[in-house]
């Protein structure tokens, strides 16, 4: 696999690995990006013809996810000033759609997105968490 990123074949192994042992096989992709490229590390092979349908389908996604780059902080201190109340920084994005879930972890100028089939939400907190740790050891 080429990469557009600088992601490792490790960390991008990692990761996956990660997500997957979280949220089993209602996993449907893994997807790293920074703000200006993006690999998709994991697609369920039920879900895509060929590599290139994938960044296709995946590729308005993460634009769109992107946008976390300059929301993350913000809802930081927005959670630190909100009535003398620390709800603590921002860890995490789950967007809930009626047939599966968008998740986004976003950690300095790096970000990792995966999307599930409908499931129990317990698990996006372990892999979100795992995700967060792996990409603090980079």
């Amino acid at each position: 696999m080429t990469h557009k990123t600088d992601i490792g074949r490790e960390s991008s192994d990692s990761i996956v690995s990660a997500v997957r042992t979280s949220l089993g096989d209602e996993l449907r992709s893994v997807v790293y990006f920074t703000p200006s490229a993006f690999d998709i590390l994991y697609t369920r092979q039920d879900l895509y013809g060929s590599t290139d349908d994938a960044r296709t389908a995946k590729s308005q996604l993460v634009e769109f996810e992107r946008t976390g780059f300059a929301e993350g902080p913000i809802r930081t201190a927005i959670a630190r000033r909100e009535g003398g109340s620390d709800i603590g920084p921002y860890e995490f994005t789950v967007r809930f759609h009626e047939d599966g879930f968008v998740v986004r972890v976003i950690h300095g100028d790096v970000g990792v997105l995966f999307t599930t089939d409908s499931m129990d939400v317990n698990g996006f907190e372990d892999a979100a968490t795992a995700v967060t740790g792996l990409l603090d050891e980079n």
